[in-house]
């Protein structure tokens, strides 16, 4: 899918933007004529271009051998935006960041920085004479240098007055006036990482791309330099890119995510809309804990072998839905075991794991399908225990097709398990 289509409207409802709906490289809004992909339920069609693309990358392509690590990749950044992209390894994340910042030559396509061809129709503009920025996942201090030279490094070029002056803005910046003359190796995990952000920023790039940028810190560090850094970025007002495998850091920090899956963007958007409504059956299982209850359509509600739940409480099913069966994307959140006699009980504990603040149980139905269920730490249920299974969700939830009826009244397969299009010109969530 393309990854220019992807912003969500605000909560209060209001109109879609360009940025909402993924305006092309040069600002203009798409003609809605041309779109061929149907606008969500719910959104309004864009109305006027805001907000100006910092980058984009249109059907950019790149292969080693026979093997495409990034595919007809599409896909636009706007000014101020963090933006993070996460997939599991062999993704191609790291290859997209790397055509960015030009340390790769594309296949095909075209990628532009601030409006300019940096690659693709017939040229090539190096990493160094780009005006991007990376900060590595090894930080790449120099240890001969203290907070202050690795921070002023590449402001060579500038008058020594005007290099002061910048180094003093960004070490008060990140925090670090105070360490302007340690050394790297006086200093701890997340100061480096901030001497490293902070060098990046110097020459104040148009856009800056963060590698796996707190994949080297502890887990309690890595939480808390997650916010310190967005802060930072927040007010530098910068443009940034954050490549990362994990889930949680993606949701956490970035203004919109994308998802990469097989060298292709499978889904982009708002971070709560991308986990809360995956477009796919990969999305849906790599954002977190999934599990897929099978149920029937049947008049207003969907009916499950753990119980039905009201068609206005699954997201985007509509009236031509009725007699198909679908499949609903539970999270362990959304349900809870309770202990239950043999002749009451939906199934068994097969698995408990206890997760400090949280307990989560493994449950195999009676029907053969396995849910995970989360508890509060003080509620314990044997293992093999009989229990019944409740939803509990207080929020929409989301579903995947398995057939539809067909016009001689039998059931038709959905297409690769992809949720089906509405007619009314929406999609069904």
């Amino acid at each position: 899918m393309s990854g220019d289509d992807s912003r969500d409207p605000e909560p209060d409802g209001g109109t879609a933007t360009a940025a909402d709906t993924g305006a092309g490289a040069d600002g203009d809004v798409p003609d809605p004529a041309d779109r061929t992909e149907p606008y969500p339920h719910g959104w309004a069609r864009p109305s006027a271009a805001e907000g100006e693309v910092a980058l984009s990358l249109s059907g950019v392509t790149k292969r080693f051998g026979a093997t495409p690590a990034a595919e007809d990749l599409s896909l636009s950044v706007y000014e101020g935006e963090l933006l993070t992209v996460v997939g599991p390894s062999g993704c191609g994340k790291t290859t997209t960041l790397r055509l960015i910042a030009g340390l790769e030559r594309p296949d095909a396509g075209i990628v532009r920085v601030g409006g300019e061809v940096v690659a693709g129709d017939g040229g090539f503009v190096p990493a160094e004479e780009r005006d991007v920025g990376v900060v590595f996942q090894e930080f790449a201090l120099f240890p001969h240098m203290t907070t202050a030279e690795n921070v002023g490094f590449g402001l060579d070029d500038r008058p020594q007055a005007e290099r002061e002056r910048r180094v003093e803005e960004l070490l008060d910046l990140v925090g670090l006036s105070a360490e302007r003359d340690a050394y790297p190796d006086e200093l701890s995990g997340g100061q480096q990482q901030r001497v490293a952000l902070a060098r990046s920023l110097a020459p104040e790039p148009e856009v800056l791309l963060l590698d796996e940028p707190f994949a080297n810190l502890d887990v309690d560090l890595r939480e808390r330099m997650r916010e310190e850094v967005r802060a930072i970025l927040r007010e530098a007002g910068v443009t940034a890119v954050s490549v990362t495998h994990d889930q949680e850091e993606a949701l956490s920090i970035g203004d919109r995510v994308a998802v990469m899956h097989d060298g292709g963007l499978e889904q982009v958007g708002r971070p709560e809309r991308v986990f809360q409504h995956p477009e796919s059956r990969f999305v849906a299982g790599f954002l977190g804990h999934a599990s897929f209850v099978p149920g029937s359509v049947t008049g207003e509600a969907v009916e499950t072998a753990i119980g039905g739940v009201s068609a206005d409480r699954v997201y985007g099913l509509g009236p031509e839905y009725e007699w198909s069966t679908v499949d609903l994307l539970v999270r362990p959140d959304d349900l809870a075991a309770r202990p239950a006699p043999e002749g009451d009980a939906d199934g068994r504990v097969v698995g408990r794991q206890f997760l400090g603040a949280t307990v989560k149980y493994r449950v195999e139905l009676d029907d053969d399908g396995v849910v995970e269920c989360a508890h509060n730490h003080t509620e314990h249920i044997e293992r093999g225990a009989p229990v019944s299974v409740d939803f509990v969700a207080d929020h929409d939830l989301a579903w995947f097709p398995r057939s539809r009826p067909g016009a001689d009244g039998g059931d038709s397969p959905a297409v690769d398990g992809a949720r089906p299009e509405r007619d009314d010109g929406h999609d069904a969530g």
